[in-house]
C-alpha cells in the first residue's frame, strides 16, 4: 500500500476532506437562489415520509440540499476510500450514512456490504427516516437497477424521483457523470410523482417499475435543468453517442 493510499485511508484525512467538502457544499447551497419544482412540493412530500429519495449516483452530494433541518434522512455509501470521504461530507450535511453498496455480480454483493446496507435502509425506513438511494446499476450511469425496486417493494414506502441542479456547475468525466454545483447562480430542487411498488409483483411487474423509475428520474432531471436555462449534459451526451 502506497503512502498516499495509507494517508487517504486515515480517519484524520477523511474527516479533514469531509469538512472542506461540506463547507463548499454549504457555500453552494447558500449562494444559489433555489426554487422548488413543483412550487409546493413539501406540502405533499411531508405526509409521504418516510419515503425513498431516488437519485442518480452523480447527484449524491447535491441531493442533501432537499433535507430541511427537521427532516431525518439516511443513505448508502460504499466502503471504498472515496466512500470514507463522502461519508464525512454527508454526515456534516446532516445525513446518516449506512456503509455498503451493491455490485453487478451477485457473488460480490456480500463482500461489498450490499445485503447488510439494504437491511440498514429497511430499518431506517421502519424507524421513520427517509432514505436517499442511488438508482443506477453499479458502474453504469443512468441505468436503473433492481435494488431500489426491491427496497420499495420490501418496505412498502413510495419512491420519489429527485434532482438537484444549479445553473453553474462542473461536469466530471466519471462513470456516474457526476456534476457539482458552483456558487452564485440559480438552483432547482425538482421532484417527480411518487411511485409505489406493490409487494406481489412478478418479474414483468418488477421490470416495469424499474423502467418507470429510470424514465421518471431522467424526466425530472430534464425538467430541473430546463428551469435554470440549461440542458441535461448527461442526456445530451448519451443522445450524441447514440447517433
Amino acid at each position: 500500500m502506497s503512502v498516499v493510499t495509507r494517508i487517504a485511508r486515515s480517519r484524520a484525512a477523511q474527516e479533514s476532506l469531509g469538512y472542506l467538502g461540506a463547507s463548499y457544499l454549504k457555500l453552494v447551497q447558500g449562494t444559489n437562489r433555489f426554487s422548488l419544482d413543483p412550487p409546493g412540493a413539501y406540502d405533499w412530500l411531508t405526509p409521504l415520509r418516510p419515503f425513498i429519495i431516488a437519485m442518480w449516483h452523480g447527484q449524491h452530494l447535491m441531493v442533501p440540499f432537499v433535507r430541511r433541518p427537521q427532516d431525518r434522512a439516511a443513505t448508502m455509501v460504499s466502503r471504498s476510500v472515496d466512500g470514507g470521504v463522502n461519508t464525512a461530507v454527508l454526515e456534516r450535511m446532516g445525513v446518516r450514512v449506512i456503509r455498503g453498496s451493491g455490485a453487478r455480480r451477485a457473488r460480490d454483493i456480500w463482500a461489498k456490504g450490499g445485503v447488510q446496507a439494504l437491511r440498514g435502509c429497511l430499518k431506517a425506513l421502519e424507524d421513520g427516516e427517509s432514505v436517499a438511494f442511488s438508482a443506477d446499476v453499479p458502474k453504469v450511469s443512468r441505468r436503473c437497477g433492481e435494488g431500489i425496486v426491491m427496497l420499495a417493494r420490501m418496505s412498502g414506502r413510495p419512491v420519489v424521483p429527485t434532482a438537484v441542479v444549479t445553473s453553474r456547475y462542473l461536469q466530471f468525466d466519471s462513470w456516474d457523470r457526476a456534476s457539482l454545483g458552483l456558487p452564485f447562480g440559480r438552483g432547482v430542487m425538482a421532484f417527480g410523482e411518487p411511485i409505489s411498488v406493490p409487494r406481489d409483483l412478478d418479474a414483468a411487474g418488477i421490470e416495469a417499475a424499474r423502467l418507470r423509475i429510470e424514465t421518471d428520474l431522467n424526466a425530472v432531471h430534464a425538467r430541473a435543468f430546463a428551469q435554470v436555462g440549461r440542458i441535461d449534459p448527461v442526456h445530451t451526451r448519451k443522445g450524441a453517442s447514440a447517433r
